[in-house]
């Protein structure tokens, strides 16, 4: 069909175009998705095994063994990681990257069934085994709960009230609440009045774990009826547990717990994880979002519905917000909406100086109709706009008014040449249609390793792919549809008709351009040699650019990681931790501070890394004003942790964008004895200290730990009838507290624990006058006589495993604020770090952001041949000649000339996204050379001789070859401020800018050398 033809004698057809794309555009862009960032999904669960009383190695040898080993059985596995610790196992479940989400709860049911099935292996006491296959969530609004004069239970009873009620607002999927801590029934029984009495302790152990517990009766007819049996004796309140009778069996008199204990109500004593916002007890309720939802408006409706419920909050509660999504994904959005009408803009107004009123609003408006397009198809396909999807835009930009200048540029010449509107449209989508199509697949065809890529970094940045897809075939279309149809109307009046092409191709630039291509032409090899040379010493300088993987996060806030030595208490990791959330709340910057300790805070973000469980953790998340204040004050809270905390190791960081990872340089050591490990450690350790950018030095099996071994003396105990278990449980009860039953109250289910009164209760250095109860003598002697001493000893404490061998991992950050990235540290630490003698037996693997920038660039270049491949083929259907295929490829390797000369003098990093800007430039530069030679053909059918036509073709392109590049590298100027696309920005704007002189000079000198078009002998 001659579409040319089509557009402009069926009017009606191109209006009704017109209008979808720029009506529905809008409807499309108010109906879309919004997101900070790009979903993608982490691919890890948590297999969690309680076995209480077990070291850290009875752990290994007895639990994670046997799980890793029925685990690593799944065909889905990448890595499985293991921390053994005592009482508990956790084991990571990695799943290889080439899986999508789609796919993820199918393979969490067959991991769900081997663990099933191997529990039923473990030893007595362990387990129940508990799969977190919600790892991942995210809940982009963490709210915290305070309350002046409130004590936790009172601020759970009204987070138990949110959950109910925000989980009804449309959109939400799930509502959690952090930071409750076990209430328990405490029952301190005095050991001397149990004594005198001659009751064993058991007889109360016993008691209180069956007289509560609910059993089964049966049922009997009456008559037409089936009545239930229901015994009476359950506790309904806590002082009902005071009548509980324990005398012995036969004894006269009733003997009742209140005789012999205080009973009372309070919570556990030693916290599992504990949470402050601005110093206050808090509890965190986190919200997390339904799949493909708008969260700016799913925000509103629950600010909404927080707005309705604050007449139903207690006086002096305050619901305070930590992390809120919506109005950071609005806030990013908004931002990057406005970026893309500013680049619209700055094209728009490009054009207009350069092409004229006409051609440039021409151009413009088919643009500006192009990326509404490209949102109609976004919203149909499900691509949310987020920082990938907005920023592919603007990348695109540049590349969307490539198709639309070449078909203007056409017409507008034919038009002055004297064709009639319609001829001189038939004509130029006659000529250019197929090369330009041919060009646009090569230039989509550029981004494929990004869509192709089957790492987690692909799903991160792959709509980047997608949405240049989508908007490149659209610019291609509407270039071949409405530009003639809009062209016809423009071009009717006021077009001055030129007698040559001299005439049209005479004013200065044109003249300077064919003088500067006739002296390269005349000496084509030192033109090549000179860009050779230039070639090498972008190469040589390539080395001095920085290297990185993803920037840090522009968000007002920053991390604050403290970590105590190992064996360190819970609460005084709170205590000590709550002294500095207390100096970050004066200074003048900071806005918040939540604080948790005991492990990491729900993930309320993507990047964010959720730290297990660990006594000796805390972590302070601090808000500041502004982003710009983030430097100084990392600086001074840096100098003040370590003035002020000395037994705290500290890692500060800003939140980050992309796949995060745990340390920026890590190095990883395999082997069987935890000695070796730690001495293969500490020679790696020195080496990081050596470095003079390194800081928080340490590895993740941390320091042994201490650990009392009661000597029991086997012998003497089975003469008076005492197991080991009784003297754990005496232990037990003595310091701690035993549970030996359960207490229901509605919906929750009290431990009761029993331990001694206070006054009673015996400290450790006045261990042996703790009294045991005898059966053989029926009554209570010092421990003494079945300990024989109570040693103190060291453990290890924490058994890291990877894929099932022991693996002690060495991590170090950067200083914050520090200049260097964390490769060039990497850089040189490697080869020492590598020099390390490894026993037999033993391994040494790279890991931290080395390991994930490397597994990202891989799965990247794994699928680059092909898509390069596809791309040259490409080019030599379109021309049916190798050799001009070879012409214009031979530009892409020198465009990183212009690459190398913008991140040195920006002192941008080369991170993942300056690759996929090379990658950009790649189809670029192609599309460009593509044009150009379509266009000696054309020249050379019209009867001029080979030199002659592409000196002319080379002079007719100037304008669209320059117009593209100089709107795309206007159209980078709003994401130079943009930290995530800054690298991309400049390797795109000084690559094109350069490679528009390649395009111009190197691909007709190219052309003459390897085609053999010398010029004329009177013109040399």
């Amino acid at each position: 069909m001659n579409l040319a033809r089509y557009s402009i004698e069926r009017p009606t057809t191109s209006w009704i175009l017109l209008f979808i794309l720029l009506i529905g555009g809008f409807i499309a862009l108010q109906s879309l998705g919004r997101l900070e960032d790009p979903e993608f999904t982490i691919k890890q669960a948590l297999v969690i095994t309680p076995y209480p009383g077990a070291s850290a190695q009875q752990v290994e040898e007895e639990v994670t063994v046997p799980l890793e080993n029925a685990l690593q059985e799944l065909e889905y596995i990448d890595h499985i990681t293991s921390t053994s610790m005592p009482g508990q196992s956790q084991i990571m479940v990695e799943v290889k990257d080439t899986y999508r989400s789609h796919q993820i709860p199918q393979i969490w049911d067959e991991l769900r069934r081997k663990v099933n099935d191997q529990s039923r292996n473990l030893p007595p006491g362990a387990g129940p085994v508990m799969v977190k296959d919600d790892f991942s969530d995210v809940f982009g609004v963490l709210l915290a709960l305070t309350g002046d004069g409130y004590d936790l239970p009172a601020l759970k009873d009204h987070a138990k009230y949110l959950r109910r009620e925000l989980a009804l607002v449309p959109g939400v999927a799930k509502v959690i609440i952090s930071g409750m801590q076990q209430e328990q029934v405490v029952a301190e029984v005095s050991r001397a009045r149990l004594a005198n009495l001659g009751i064993p302790p058991q007889r109360i152990y016993e008691l209180l774990a069956t007289q509560n517990t609910v059993s089964n009766a049966g049922r009997v007819r009456l008559g037409d009826h089936a009545v239930r049996f229901e015994t009476s004796g359950e506790f309904t309140s806590v002082e009902q547990l005071s009548t509980l009778i324990i005398s012995n069996p036969g004894a006269r008199e009733q003997i009742y717990l209140g005789d012999v204990a205080t009973i009372y109500r309070q919570l556990q004593p030693i916290p599992t994880h504990v949470l402050r916002f601005n110093e206050q007890p808090s509890l965190w309720v986190g919200v997390s979002f339904a799949r493909n939802v708008n969260v700016v408006e799913v925000g509103a409706a629950l600010n909404q519905r927080l707005a309705e419920l604050e007449a139903n909050t207690p006086v002096g509660m305050q619901l305070n917000i930590i992390y809120n999504q919506p109005e950071e994904v609005d806030r990013s959005v908004s931002g990057f909406l406005l970026n893309l009408a500013q680049a619209v803009v700055i094209v728009i107004v490009a054009l207009l100086l350069t092409m004229g009123l006409r051609s440039g609003f021409l151009i413009g408006f088919v643009l500006l109709l192009t990326v509404l397009g490209t949102f109609i198809f976004m919203y149909l396909l499900g691509i949310n706009l987020h920082r990938v999807s907005l920023g592919a835009l603007i990348i695109a930009l540049g590349m969307l008014v490539d198709n639309a200048i070449v078909i203007t540029e056409g017409m507008l010449v034919g038009v002055q040449r004297g064709q009639s509107r319609l001829r001189a449209a038939q004509h130029v989508l006659r000529q250019n249609a197929w090369p330009l199509l041919g060009a646009t697949v090569i230039a989509i065809l550029a981004f494929a390793p990004i869509g192709l890529s089957k790492d987690a970094t692909g799903e991160f940045a792959g709509s980047l792919f997608w949405v240049l897809l989508l908007s490149l075939g659209l610019s291609w279309f509407t270039a071949l549809m409405l530009i003639p149809f809009l062209g016809d109307r423009l071009f009717r009046k006021g077009i001055k008709t030129a007698a040559s092409d001299a005439e049209l191709y005479g004013n200065r630039i044109y003249r300077g351009y064919r003088s500067l291509l006739a002296f390269a032409l005349r000496f084509r090899v030192g033109t090549m040699v000179l860009m050779t040379g230039l070639l090498v010493f972008a190469l040589l300088g390539f080395t001095q650019v920085k290297q990185s993987f993803f920037p840090s996060s522009n968000t007002p806030a920053f991390y604050v990681d403290l970590w105590y030595p190992q064996g360190t208490d819970i609460r005084a990791t709170a205590s000590d931790s709550a002294k500095a959330e207390q100096w970050l709340l004066q200074q003048p910057e900071v806005t918040q501070v939540a604080s948790t300790v005991g492990q990491g805070a729900p993930r309320f973000t993507l990047p964010y890394i959720v730290e297990m469980q660990h006594e000796n953790y805390a972590q302070l998340i601090v808000r500041t004003t502004t982003p710009d204040v983030l430097p100084n004050l990392i600086a001074r809270t840096q100098q003040q942790l370590t003035a002020h905390h000395p037994d705290a190791r500290m890692q500060l960081r800003r939140m980050e964008i992309g796949p995060p990872v745990k340390a920026a340089v890590e190095v990883r050591f395999s082997g069987s004895d935890p000695d070796v490990l730690r001495q293969l450690s500490l020679q790696a350790q020195a080496i990081f200290r050596a470095d003079p950018g390194l800081n928080l030095i340490r590895d993740n099996w941390r320091e042994r730990s201490k650990v009392l071994r009661p000597q029991f003396n086997e012998s003497h105990a089975r003469r008076v009838g005492i197991t080991k278990q009784d003297i754990d449980d005496l232990i037990l009860a003595n310091f701690q507290g035993k549970r030996v039953g359960v207490y229901r109250d509605g919906t929750n289910l009290l431990p009761i624990v029993v331990r001694a009164p206070e006054e009673e209760r015996v400290y450790l250095e006045q261990w042996q006058d703790i009294q045991v109860y005898s059966p053989a003598l029926n009554r209570y002697i010092p421990m003494a006589q079945v300990i024989d001493s109570m040693p103190l000893a060291w453990e290890e404490q924490i058994i890291h495993r990877r894929d099932r061998k022991r693996t002690l991992a060495v991590m170090a950050d950067a200083y914050p604020m520090h200049e260097e990235t964390p490769a060039q540290m990497f850089a040189r630490v490697r080869a020492d770090i590598e020099a390390i003698a490894l026993p037999p037996g033993y391994e040494m693997q790279w890991g931290g952001e080395y390991e994930a920038s490397s597994k990202a660039k891989n799965a990247l270049f794994a699928s680059i041949p092909l898509g390069y491949l596809a791309m040259f083929i490409i080019t030599v259907l379109l021309f049916s000649s190798v050799r001009k295929a070879v012409v214009i490829w031979t530009t892409v390797p020198l465009s990183i000339i212009g690459v190398t000369l913008g991140l040195l003098l920006t002192n941008q990093a080369f991170s993942f996204m300056a690759l996929l800007g090379i990658l950009s430039l790649t189809g670029m530069l192609i599309k460009n050379g593509i044009v150009l030679l379509e266009q000696v053909n054309t020249e050379e059918r019209s009867g001029k001789s080979g030199y002659q036509a592409l000196v002319d073709a080379a002079v007719s392109r100037v304008r669209p070859v320059m117009m593209a590049a100089v709107t795309t590298i206007v159209g980078m100027i709003p994401l130079l401020f943009d930290e995530f696309f800054a690298s991309m920005a400049v390797t795109i704007m000084f690559g094109l800018g350069f490679a528009t002189l390649l395009t111009l000079i190197v691909v007709p000198v190219m052309y003459s050398l390897i085609l053999r078009q010398r010029p004329p002998k009177e013109s040399e």
